[in-house]
């Protein structure tokens, strides 16, 4: 049955699948199958980007959309977003909104509008280096993964700075979202704030997950960006729950000696992400959880 928490709700379709992860759909032309990259731009990326969902059907319990991959053509590129938002609703994936909006006042509330209200998303992405005003008109709508710590190299310069407090900058928002998400917590436990940890920052993971033991980590940069499974580890609590992995190069750009089939090396490459997951997180020693009918298996 589908509850209306985003927390609650991505947590049962991480139950239904058996696996805690979540492919991102970022569509580059130059990138795209052979096949369909002699249409028009906007024709193969919608090509593309329906055929992801249905490769993911069954497989993956989440899709994330990176709206820049479909901003940058402008209304076409941005109906083409609509439409894939529907169709993976339709397939029963949750769907992640990758924008990482940072504003306040009336312009978060009309990002928030558009998000939610006119693509539909389950989930968002936000900055929260402008402070938590920029974060709760989010909330009201739908699930919100902040960025706390990210995966990107440069983050460093900024994020790993030490407070007069002791603590990091990271450290410190990780705070903040903890704070925040306190008042948007789902039957299952988790807030309807999450909070983005790189797989790449596996040293800090352990103790942004004791600063916040109410957030869904969203944690990108598995596989292709080198995070590990070991990496990913620190970001889920002892009983399984926690933490949506993602892959993105890895799966849908995944090919075969089939020029004309490009649907089932996806398939089988997110069937091997999921697996990986599954089973490298079972045994690394977290447990499984009794808190669900469904096994994470």
């Amino acid at each position: 049955m589908k509850t209306a928490h985003p927390a609650d709700r991505l947590l049962d379709a991480i139950d239904l699948i058996g696996s805690p992860v979540c492919v991102g759909l970022d569509p580059v032309v130059d990138k795209l199958p052979s096949s369909i990259r002699s249409l028009s731009p906007i024709a193969a990326i919608s090509a593309f980007s329906l055929g992801v969902v249905r490769a993911l059907k069954g497989i993956v319990p989440c899709v994330k959309l990176q709206s820049a991959c479909y901003e940058r053509f402008g209304p076409d590129g941005m109906r083409v977003l609509a439409e894939t938002m529907s169709a993976a609703r339709e397939t029963g994936l949750v769907t992640i909104l990758d924008a990482k909006r940072g504003d306040i006042g009336i312009s978060a509330e009309h990002y928030s509008s558009a998000m939610y209200g006119q693509y539909g998303a389950d989930w968002s992405t936000v900055n929260a280096y402008l402070g938590m005003d920029g974060i709760t008109p989010f909330l009201s709508r739908g699930g919100a993964f902040a960025l706390v710590r990210t995966s990107n190299p440069g983050s460093d310069a900024l994020q790993s700075i030490q407070t007069v407090h002791g603590s990091s900058i990271a450290e410190t928002v990780a705070k903040l979202v903890a704070e925040t998400g306190q008042s948007s917590v789902g039957i299952r436990g988790f807030s309807s704030l999450g909070a983005v940890v790189g797989a790449t920052k596996a040293r800090e993971a352990a103790s942004l997950r004791a600063l916040m033991p109410q957030q869904i980590f969203l944690v990108p940069g598995f596989g292709a960006q080198g995070g590990t499974v070991e990496d990913v580890r620190p970001c889920f609590h002892e009983d399984g729950r926690g933490a949506i992995v993602t892959a993105s190069r890895s799966v849908i750009f995944a090919t075969s000696d089939n020029p004309v089939d490009w649907i089932s090396p996806i398939q089988r490459a997110a069937e091997s992400f999921a697996e990986e997951i599954r089973i490298g997180i079972l045994r690394g020693g977290i447990s499984r959880t009794a808190s669900s009918s469904t096994d994470l298996r």
